[in-house]
C-alpha cells in the first residue's frame, strides 16, 4: 500500500481536502453553535466525520459500479459540486441549505453537513480518478487533525487570527477550489472523451 505514497500527491490532496472541509470557515458557526447552548463535542465530531468520509471513500466506489457510473464522470459531476462550493466562499451566498430535523449541534450542522457533506464525499471520490488511494489517506488523516485542532480551540483560533483572517482565507481557498474544480472537470472529460472515441 505505501509503495505508492507519493508526498507531493498527498500534499495536493492535503489543500483539496482543506480547502472543501473549511473548518476555518466554520469557525464563526461552531461559535454561534456554542454560544446558544449548543453541545459541540471536537473529539466525537473529528471521530464521526473521518468514519464517514473513508467509509464513502471505499465504498463509494461500489456504489458508483451498482449504478454504472464511471469514477471519471464522477469526478466531471464532482467537478460541478466544488465549482458551486467555491462561489459559497468567493461570493458569500448560500447555496447548500441545511434544512434537515436534527437539532443535535455536534452531527448537524457540524459533522453534516459542513464536515461529511456533500462537497467531501464528492471530492474524495474524483480525487481518486487522479491520486493513489494511500495519498488521499494519509491527506484525510492529518485535515481531521486539523478539524479537531480547531473545532476543540476555536475561541482560540478566531482570536489569533481575527474577523478579517478567517475572511481572507476562506476568500483565498474559494478561488483555490474554483481552480481545482476547471482541472477536474477539463481533465476527466479529457478522459470521457477519449473513452468514448476509442469505443
Amino acid at each position: 500500500m505505501f509503495a505508492d505514497f507519493n508526498f507531493e500527491q498527498m500534499i495536493s490532496a492535503f489543500i483539496v481536502l482543506f480547502a472543501v472541509i473549511d473548518i476555518i470557515g466554520s469557525i464563526p458557526i461552531i461559535i454561534n453553535l456554542k454560544e446558544k447552548g449548543k453541545d459541540v463535542n471536537a473529539l466525537k465530531a473529528t471521530i464521526i466525520s473521518f468514519l464517514l468520509m473513508l467509509g464513502f471513500f471505499y465504498a463509494g466506489d461500489f456504489l458508483l459500479k451498482l449504478f454504472h457510473v464511471d469514477i471519471e464522470s464522477f469526478a466531471v459531476a464532482g467537478a460541478f459540486v466544488i465549482f458551486l462550493l467555491s462561489l459559497e466562499m468567493i461570493l458569500d451566498i448560500e447555496i447548500f441549505k441545511n434544512n434537515g430535523p436534527i437539532k443535535e449541534a455536534t452531527l448537524v450542522p457540524l459533522v453534516f453537513p459542513l464536515l461529511a457533506g456533500a462537497g467531501s464525499f464528492t471530492t474524495l471520490l474524483s480525487l481518486r480518478a487522479e491520486y493513489a488511494s494511500v495519498n488521499i489517506v494519509v491527506a484525510l488523516i492529518l485535515n481531521m487533525l486539523w478539524v479537531y485542532f480547531v473545532v476543540r480551540m476555536t475561541k482560540q483560533v478566531e482570536h489569533l487570527l481575527g474577523k478579517g483572517g478567517i475572511y481572507i482565507i476562506r476568500k483565498f481557498f474559494g478561488i483555490i477550489l474554483l481552480a481545482i474544480s476547471v482541472r477536474l472537470f477539463t481533465a476527466n472529460l479529457t478522459l470521457l472523451l477519449e473513452a468514448v472515441h476509442n469505443q
